[in-house]
């Protein structure tokens, strides 16, 4: 059984309802967001919204799932025969720029963590976890090649994605620490955490 192609009106009503949860969703946390609050800011009635999304689950679901594209996209594009500083260098940098750019959706996220994952675990075991391991194996594979300094592989992606996102989700005591609310504070934390992790990981 083949799924229908959605209309060009279905896709960009969807759109709208998933920008409006995530503005719901990141000031009110799950369990304060409501349908009627999402079916508010979207500018549709509830039942409009229902034929996309029958519960609040759904479009939140949704939401972190296109998250998680957006997110594991630097991770999936390590390059193998690439230069590994090089590769994990663009790693950081497109990590900073999705902390820049998609400060909600990260918050989202990590509040997903902080709840055990209901929604996404089975995402978190299946499909990501493939993924991280097929990742981790390239860059152990560099370590093992004496290109970078051997260590667990997995803690490091971790602490990439914790440093990276730290920008994202801390970033109004950020701005309080640096006085600084313009863009440059992306720019200088992309430069700090390559000295850190890239400098940090090259054979001695």
């Amino acid at each position: 059984m083949t799924t229908k192609k959605p209309t060009r009106i279905q896709t960009k009503n969807r759109a709208i309802i998933e920008r409006a949860a995530l503005e719901i969703f990141s000031r009110d946390g799950f369990r304060g967001a409501t349908v009627d609050a999402i079916a508010d800011a979207a500018g549709m009635s509830k039942p409009n919204l229902l034929y996309y999304f029958p519960t609040k689950d759904d479009v939140y679901r949704s939401l972190l799932e296109g998250l998680l594209q957006h997110w594991t996209a630097p991770l999936l594009d390590l390059d193998p025969d690439g230069d590994p500083a090089e590769q994990i260098s663009a790693f950081i940098d497109r990590k900073v720029e999705l902390a820049r750019d998609f400060p909600m959706e990260s918050r989202l996220f990590a509040g997903e963590m902080l709840r055990g994952a209901p929604i996404l675990n089975d995402v978190l075991v299946g499909d990501l976890k493939a993924l991280v391991d097929r990742q981790a194996a390239i860059i152990k594979g560099w370590m093992d090649g004496g290109h970078l300094k051997p260590m667990d592989p997995y803690h490091l992606i971790f602490a990439i994605w914790a440093t990276t996102q730290h920008y994202a989700d801390f970033d109004v005591q950020v701005c309080a620490l640096l006085n600084d609310k313009s863009d440059r504070r992306f720019d200088a934390a992309a430069e700090a955490l390559k000295t850190i992790f890239v400098e940090g990981l090259r054979p001695r």
